[in-house]
C-alpha cells in the first residue's frame, strides 16, 4: 500500500470552494484601521455604509419591553413571527404599492446580506450562469462562486446612466445554452447612485420573462435621499420571475441589529425555505417586535433622516470638488459615487494616498469590479463635524 501522508491541524486543507475567495474588502480594511488606531492615528473612515444615526426611540423601548418579559426567549419559528410579516406586508402596501400574502410571500431574514446566501444555494447548481453588475455589491459575485456558478459580469457604463445593456444581457443568455441563469440587479445601485425608474424595472421583468432568468433584487436604499421609493414588485407580473431582498440597515438605522425580508411567490419563499431552515433558528422575537414598530414610522422619520444625509451630502461635495472629481448630483443612497482625476493611476492609489497622508479613509471604486477603478466611493455614514475635518485634513496635504 503506497504511504499516505498525515495531514496536521496546523495545514488542513480548505474547501476547493473557497479557491478565488478571499476576505471580503472591508473585513481587511477595517483591520488596517484599528491597527493605525491603536498606533495611534486618529483615521476619519468615510468608506463603510454603516449608519451612525440611532433607531427611533420608540423602537428601542419596543426592544426593551418586550426583552424583560419571561415568554419570549425561546426558539422562534422559521417563517419569522407573524406580526413582523404582515408589519413587512403593510409597509410594501403603504410605501410600494405592493400587495404581499403575509403568510405565504414574505420570509424575514437575519439581514439581506444573508439572504443573498440563502438564495444562491437554494437556486445554483454546479456551472449554472449568474450574472453580476460591474461595478456591484461584492457579495453577489462571492456568494454565487461558493455556490458553484458560472459568474459573468455585465457592466454599467456612466455613458449609459449607469443602466443594464439589455442587448449584452441577450447574448449572454444565448451562450448559457441550457444552463439555468440568474441575475442580480441592485436600484437604487450601490455603488453608483443611480435610482430606478418604473420604465427600468418594466424592462428588466420583460428581460426575465422572455429569456426565462430569474431575478434577485436588492433593494435597502430606496428610502435614502430618495423621494420615490419604488419596488420591482409592483410591476405587473413580476413574482412570476423576480425575488425582492430589503433591508431595516439603511431605511430604519438598523444594520447591527440584522434585520432583512425577502419577498416574492409563494414558491419561492418555499423553496428558499428549505435551505434557510438549516441554516439557523429564526431571530430573538423581541428584535422581531421592535422591527414591526419600526416599519410604521412615517413620513415624518424619514424627512428627517434625509435632512441629516442631505447636509452630509453637501459637505461631501466639498471634498470631491477638493479632489477635483466629477460627480451627478442626481445620486439617491447614502454614499457618493464619483470619477477621479488623471493624476492618479486608478482610485486604489487616491485611497491609499489619502489614507496614508491625511489619515482618512475613501473606498476604492475598484473593489466593486473593474469598471469602477476609476471612482471613489464615499459614505454619509459621518458627522459633518467629521466630514469638515476631512475636508482640512485633504486641502493641507494637496
Amino acid at each position: 500500500m503506497p504511504h499516505l501522508q498525515a495531514i496536521t491541524l496546523q495545514d488542513y486543507p480548505v474547501a476547493d470552494r473557497l479557491n478565488g475567495i478571499g476576505e471580503y474588502y472591508f473585513s481587511q480594511k477595517l483591520r488596517q484601521i484599528d491597527q493605525l488606531r491603536k498606533d495611534g492615528k486618529d483615521i476619519i473612515n468615510l468608506g463603510i455604509g454603516s449608519p451612525d444615526l440611532p433607531p427611533h426611540p420608540s423602537v428601542i423601548k419596543e426592544l426593551h419591553e418586550q426583552s424583560i418579559k419571561s415568554n419570549v426567549h425561546a426558539y422562534q419559528g422559521y417563517k419569522g413571527s407573524p406580526v413582523l410579516r404582515n408589519a413587512i406586508s403593510n409597509w410594501y402596501d403603504h410605501w410600494y404599492g405592493v400587495q404581499l400574502d403575509a403568510e405565504k410571500e414574505i420570509l424575514p431574514l437575519i439581514g439581506s446580506k444573508e439572504g443573498i446566501m440563502h438564495i444562491c444555494m437554494t437556486y445554483i447548481n454546479e456551472g449554472d450562469l449568474v450574472l453580476v453588475p460591474n461595478p456591484g455589491y461584492p457579495t453577489y459575485k462571492s456568494a454565487a462562486k461558493l455556490a458553484g456558478a458560472t459568474v459573468l459580469e455585465y457592466s454599467l457604463k456612466e455613458e449609459n446612466e449607469w443602466l443594464p445593456d439589455f442587448q449584452l444581457l441577450e447574448e449572454l443568455v444565448k451562450k448559457a445554452g441550457e444552463k439555468k441563469v440568474l441575475m442580480f440587479i441592485n436600484y437604487p445601485q450601490m455603488p453608483t447612485g443611480k435610482a430606478p425608474t418604473k420604465k427600468l424595472f418594466e424592462d428588466l421583468v420583460s428581460f426575465a420573462r422572455n429569456n426565462n432568468v430569474l431575478l434577485i433584487h436588492d433593494n435597502p436604499y430606496s428610502f435614502i435621499l430618495n423621494e420615490v421609493p419604488l419596488s420591482i414588485l409592483s410591476i405587473e407580473g413580476a413574482k412570476d420571475c423576480v425575488i425582492e431582498l430589503n433591508s431595516l440597515s439603511k431605511s430604519h438605522n438598523l444594520a447591527g441589529w440584522r434585520l432583512g425580508m425577502l419577498c416574492g411567490s409563494e414558491k419561492n419563499i418555499n423553496n428558499v425555505l428549505r435551505f434557510k431552515s438549516n441554516m439557523d433558528s429564526g431571530m430573538f422575537l423581541p428584535i422581531q417586535l421592535a422591527a414591526a414598530k419600526a416599519l410604521e414610522l412615517g413620513k415624518d422619520w424619514f424627512h428627517k433622516l434625509n435632512q441629516v444625509y442631505a447636509a452630509r451630502r453637501n459637505k461631501v461635495y466639498k471634498l470631491m470638488d477638493l479632489l477635483s472629481c466629477t460627480y451627478d448630483k442626481n445620486q439617491v443612497g447614502m454614499f457618493m459615487w464619483a470619477r477621479i482625476n488623471n493624476k492618479y493611476e486608478d482610485a486604489y492609489q487616491l485611497s491609499d494616498a489619502i489614507l496614508n497622508k491625511a489619515d482618512v479613509f475613501i473606498t476604492p471604486g475598484g473593489i466593486f469590479g473593474p469598471a469602477g477603478k476609476n471612482y471613489i466611493r464615499i459614505s454619509l455614514c459621518s458627522t459633518e463635524q467629521r466630514l469638515e475635518e476631512s475636508i482640512d485634513r485633504i486641502q493641507s496635504i494637496i
